[in-house]
């Protein structure tokens, strides 16, 4: 099997400042048992702390770190989608600033890159630090875009992976607006393996996901690779006009025969709201397809770079320059 010659880490950060130091010491202490060179790929994410300083202070110490500053906050997933197109390895690793991602399993994922996988993922059998309520909502969430998802999702695994070659190549081919990472990692296929490791507590400083951010994130998910949705509110509405002409023959004949009296309020209330919350329903999921295609087809870039911290390995990176992004 092919070895890794030159292995990309890439950090994205956002307001990371608490964490740089001791996440460096971690990776510089680990890419000492690999026996491939590294590249450190941070991407500024529009950090407005001492994130961006701090970085650079590293570089000036050491050659192997590069740096994309994007121009805005873009999001995780459009900083990742940067980070592919201007990384230098052969090979890629995303890990996030917060250290709760080991960086000890980068050797075990490097072994099994050179065994033959393009995509090794780690997968969490717990979560340190985290709320009930936090734990429960991720683990409805992987199932539920495992289940509308029309390609197979790796439950309970983050952007904490390592791709070969092969399937950096193919993600990058990949060039829509509206991204989900986690999506477009298991589109590509390839051989896949997982990786069982409990997640630590946040090194220090708070989260930059709040429930409104996941929210957005679990809508772009099932939206960005599923139909179901549109399918489920079909069917919903063929029952209920299946329904609706059941019930109304039942009026009429009960009404050309029986007679019948004029229907309660309280009955024709709760009709009326119940099909004007589905119409509402399948108004707003249709909205979300429709913004989707409004995005889609606009074509703008989908990042700025402010600027491209670069370090001295000769290889160019992945990014066409010719492109503006």
């Amino acid at each position: 099997m092919a070895k890794v010659k030159l292995l990309t880490v890439m950090i994205p950060v956002f307001n990371e400042e608490e964490c740089i130091n001791d996440l460096f010491d971690a990776l510089n202490n680990v890419s000492k048992s690999l026996s491939c060179d590294c590249e450190f790929l941070f991407i500024n994410d529009g950090s407005t702390d001492n994130t961006l300083n701090l970085i650079c202070q590293l570089q000036q110490k050491d050659n192997r770190i590069s740096i994309v500053d994007l121009s805005r906050n873009f999001g995780k997933e459009i900083a990742m989608t940067a980070g592919l197109d201007y990384m230098k390895g052969d090979t890629l690793v995303i890990i996030d600033a917060d250290l709760q991602d080991n960086p000890e399993l980068l050797l075990t994922m490097v072994a099994e890159i050179e065994n033959g996988y393009d995509d090794v993922y780690a997968q969490r059998t717990s979560r340190k630090g985290e709320s009930v309520l936090k734990k429960t909502t991720s683990f409805l969430f992987y199932r539920l875009l495992a289940i509308m998802s029309s390609v197979p999702i790796q439950k309970d695994t983050g952007d904490f992976r390592m791709l070969s070659h092969k399937a950096i190549k193919a993600l990058q081919q990949l060039k829509e607006n509206e991204r989900n990472m986690k999506g477009l990692f298991s589109f590509i296929g390839f051989k896949k393996k997982a990786i069982h490791y409990v997640r630590d507590e946040r090194k220090a400083g708070k989260t930059k996901w709040n429930y409104l951010k996941l929210i957005n994130l679990a809508i772009r998910g099932i939206t960005a690779f599923s139909i179901k949705p549109l399918r489920i509110i079909s069917v919903i509405g063929f029952l209920i006009s299946l329904i609706s002409f059941i019930f109304f023959i039942k009026v009429l004949i009960k009404a050309l025969f029986y007679g019948d009296p004029v229907a309660g309020y309280p009955s024709m209330m709760s009709a009326i709201l119940l099909l004007g919350g589905l119409q509402l329903l399948s108004i707003g999921v249709l909205g979300e397809y429709l913004g989707i295609v409004f995005s889609e087809t606009k074509k703008r870039p989908i990042y700025f770079i402010n600027d491209y911290y670069n370090t001295s390995y000769n290889q160019e990176p992945q990014h066409d320059k010719t492109e503006d992004v």
